[in-house]
């Protein structure tokens, strides 16, 4: 195996399957029958979600809401679709899971602590990280990376809906578009690629931590790259290198 511990980083957007907004029972599903089977493997899994599918910044922004206010609540969203996923995994096996939060709710989540949360990780259980930083101004880009980090991770793995990784421009508009198989930290922040916000790239970069851009629809893909696939796109440190290179 290729990675033993992994931080998984999903938009809240892979909660609502189809629909623009809340919740679907189908997209859920395969979400945790995904995360299930890479834990059946005997990976250690961390997971980082969004919460885009209750609340986004530019709802708050045309009412009026003023941005640290509008993080607040896309915090609390994030906690909202932490249980859900937990809900959905303690209900295909006795495996545990935990949501911890960086803003405390002590009635429904433990709060985060990073050793506690390693600690749980060694012990098998699969850990939820919700509310981000607990601090506005960020989206989870930058939580997803800092808790890879904390919890030494090997990897950031960066699920994406509707693409299989990095292009040198939009493939749906342009079919000589190309698909880099690796690109570095440095390519993406130059470019001002837009998978993940700067900020965490250049996190990500200052701690040599790779990221596998990948498309999650795909069946047993992060299984697949745990066990030593190449898909999608790895940001990393070295030259970029095309999928039609060879």
């Amino acid at each position: 195996m290729r990675y033993k511990r992994v931080l998984i980083k999903l938009s809240g957007s892979a909660l609502s399957g189809q629909n623009s907004w809340g919740f679907d029972p189908s997209a859920i599903e395969a979400i945790a029958n995904e995360v299930m089977t890479l834990h059946a493997a005997g990976v250690e899994v961390g997971i980082v979600i969004g919460g885009g599918n209750i609340f986004r910044g530019e709802l708050g922004q045309g009412w009026g809401i003023e941005r640290a206010e509008a993080d607040n609540i896309g915090m609390i969203a994030t906690v909202i679709n932490s249980m859900m996923l937990r809900g959905a995994l303690t209900s295909r096996g006795d495996v545990d899971v935990r949501v911890m939060t960086a803003i405390p709710i002590n009635s429904v989540a433990e709060p985060y602590i990073r050793l506690r949360a390693i600690r749980h990780l060694e012990r098998r259980s699969i850990v939820l990280l919700a509310a981000g930083s607990g601090n506005p101004y960020v989206t989870t880009d930058y939580p997803s990376v800092l808790r890879a980090l904390e919890l030494r991770s090997q990897v950031l793995l960066s699920a994406k809906n509707g693409t299989d990784g990095i292009y040198t421009s939009d493939p749906q508009k342009n079919s000589d578009a190309r698909r880099y198989e690796v690109i570095s930290y440095d390519s993406v922040i130059q470019n001002n690629l837009k998978v993940m916000d700067q900020a965490a790239v250049l996190l990500a970069r200052d701690n040599n931590l790779p990221i596998h851009v990948f498309n999650f629809k795909s069946s047993g893909s992060m299984e697949r790259l745990c066990r030593g696939e190449n898909l999608g796109t790895l940001i990393a440190k070295g030259p970029d290198q095309f999928l039609d290179q060879r």
